[in-house]
């Protein structure tokens, strides 16, 4: 069913392609030149709950990528996360460096998110990864967790920045209504308009989260306006004072995991 609606969208989401290709590139992003207006909704914030497994630290650029491959066999009874990273990876390969915001600790990343419990899916992405076409490799992939028995809220998609347009393909594509999603400083008042004009509608779980000094990346309220009343379930947005903009993207803050990781949690 996933192809069927991927054919018939094609030629339209292909025109985002640009729009998501410079995503964590600072050179390419375009600049939010105002704060956005909304206020800080309601605080999403740590439960008893969400206690993680203390795990030996990773180095961010020693780690054994294969750990987080696609399974071979699917446990359906565990919860899954993927964990779609910002382009300087593309662009830089690991480790990469942002003279901005210091080292992208992906391998940090991706071991603390595990360190909850979650079975965490990713890869390096080549680079100039088409976002369209990645999107539809990882829509086929849920699609092969949810075919395995996997319930849909136990799948969570985490994107940073590139990686929550993305995220956002792949809500789309899927249309289910019951899946997660965390968008990572993704949505800039270009990008959510391209978004309007192609009626490209979120559907599911979606949680934003970003910086109030990220001068690349804001609020995702008004996608949620627009998507309302077509697939969108539950959504909010968590405004972080960290101070570091789309710096918050580079390491694996309890800022930004807590609420995501509560995100994918609630019922």
């Amino acid at each position: 069913m996933f192809f069927k609606t991927i054919y018939r969208q094609i030629v339209v989401l292909i025109l985002f392609v640009a729009s998501i290709a410079g995503c964590n590139s600072i050179q390419s992003e375009t600049t939010i030149s105002s704060t956005p207006t909304i206020s800080e909704t309601r605080p999403i914030l740590p439960t008893s709950s969400i206690i993680p497994v203390d795990t030996p630290h990773q180095s961010s650029t020693v780690f054994d990528r294969s750990d987080y491959a696609f399974p071979n066999s699917i446990d359906s009874t565990k919860q899954y996360l993927f964990y779609l990273h910002g382009k300087i990876i593309e662009d830089q390969g690991i480790p990469a460096i942002s003279p901005d915001f210091g080292e992208y600790e992906y391998g940090s990343i991706l071991e603390k998110l595990g360190r909850y419990g979650f079975v965490v899916l990713s890869e390096q992405r080549p680079k100039n990864t088409d976002g369209v076409e990645y999107a539809s490799k990882i829509t086929e992939q849920v699609t092969t967790l949810l075919n395995a028995g996997v319930p849909a809220k136990n799948i969570t998609i985490v994107g940073a920045s590139k990686g929550a347009g993305i995220a956002t393909f792949v809500s789309h594509l899927l249309e289910n209504k019951e899946i997660n999603f965390v968008l990572m400083a993704g949505c800039n008042p270009d990008t959510v308009e391209e978004f309007r004009q192609n009626q490209i509608f979120l559907y599911g779980n979606v949680l934003s989260i970003y910086d109030s000094t990220d001068e690349l990346a804001g609020s995702c309220q008004e996608l949620f306006s627009f998507s309302a009343g077509k697939g969108i379930s539950r959504y909010d947005e968590v405004i972080l004072n960290v101070g570091t903009g789309h710096g918050i993207l580079y390491k694996p803050l309890d800022e930004w995991i807590t609420p995501t990781v509560q995100w994918a949690r609630e019922p």
